[in-house]
């Protein structure tokens, strides 16, 4: 089983729970909710529609997983856990908090009052992608049952337990500024299939700037076995279909900068990043979108 969706809701949960049976609880990392405000959140859900709830930061960022400190911060989220039926605990560990407190994260996860809950750990950082931390890394893990959350695009986990639990956060110089080609989402299919097989199956979120439209189109593609057109629209069309997001007047090169990243199909089939366009005409102030049309006209090759 591949289980699909967004780290947050990047569109209303109205309409988030008419498309996915799944997310993860992103705000609980920054403020502990309301039981009340919980009790909301499941209501309006589906009674099928499954939570993951990320620990807040004060475990991981402020106490460092220290047990004793975090201890009144874990029995919040696991009371928010309950109120949702969420099984899944995410806990996100900040680059700083490298392969050297291993030992320390391990007394944590042996230590901490699970109770029902599975525990999901993302390290972050170069440390932990070396082949001797992994193998570290599997052992402890291995040994506590935690899965090792990755981005699969990037590290493969060091150890999954009865789920395989990954993000995705782009692949782009800036981390999040991203939108999947259906080239990389076949590539994520494969990576991701090889662990459906385990009881809880794979879970996929998305966690970058275009989450909710590759999130859909990759659940999309599970389902059939092909991918929708990325705005209904080719060339030309497609072109300015993107581009009449931005404001005018608009610099070219703060355009590049806040849309650049996103794709459009020249044709069916053939995706192409928006910047690889805009770094072909001059550098300067376009008045309205007909002008940068036009522009994009005379020099690209479509």
């Amino acid at each position: 089983m591949i289980k699909v969706g967004c780290c947050g809701f990047p569109i209303s949960q109205t309409k988030y729970y008419d498309i996915f049976s799944l997310v993860e609880l992103n705000s609980t990392f920054y403020k502990y909710p309301t039981p009340l405000t919980a009790e909301k959140w499941r209501a309006k859900a589906p009674e099928n529609f499954e939570f993951t709830v990320k620990a807040h930061q004060d475990i991981s960022h402020k106490y460092r997983l220290r047990i004793e400190q975090s201890i009144e911060s874990i029995e919040k989220i696991k009371q928010i856990c309950r109120i949702l039926n969420a099984k899944i605990i995410l806990i996100q560990t900040p680059a700083s908090f490298s392969i050297k407190e291993l030992e320390k994260a391990g007394e944590f996860f042996q230590k901490i009052n699970r109770e029902e809950f599975i525990l999901v750990w993302e390290t972050r950082g170069a440390s932990w992608e070396s082949e001797e931390s992994l193998k570290r890394l599997k052992d402890v893990l291995g040994e506590l049952n935690v899965t090792h959350a990755t981005d699969p695009f990037k590290l493969m986990p060091a150890f999954t337990s009865n789920l395989a639990y990954f993000r995705l956060h782009g692949l782009g110089e800036r981390m999040y500024y991203y939108q999947y080609t259906n080239d990389e989402l076949r590539r994520l299919y494969k990576i991701v299939k090889g662990f459906e097989g385990l009881d809880m199956g794979a879970y996929v979120l998305f966690n970058n700037l275009s989450m909710f439209e590759d999130a859909k189109r990759f659940a999309f593609f599970l389902e059939n076995k092909y991918f929708p057109p990325l705005t209904g629209t080719f060339g030309l069309d497609s072109i300015r279909s993107m581009l009449s997001k931005a404001r005018y007047p608009a610099n070219r090169n703060l355009l590049i900068d806040k849309i650049g990243w996103r794709l459009i199909e020249l044709k069916e089939g053939k995706q192409v990043r928006l910047s690889s366009l805009l770094d072909a005409i001059p550098a300067k102030t376009y008045r309205s979108l007909d002008e940068i049309m036009e522009e994009i006209k005379a020099r690209a090759v479509l």
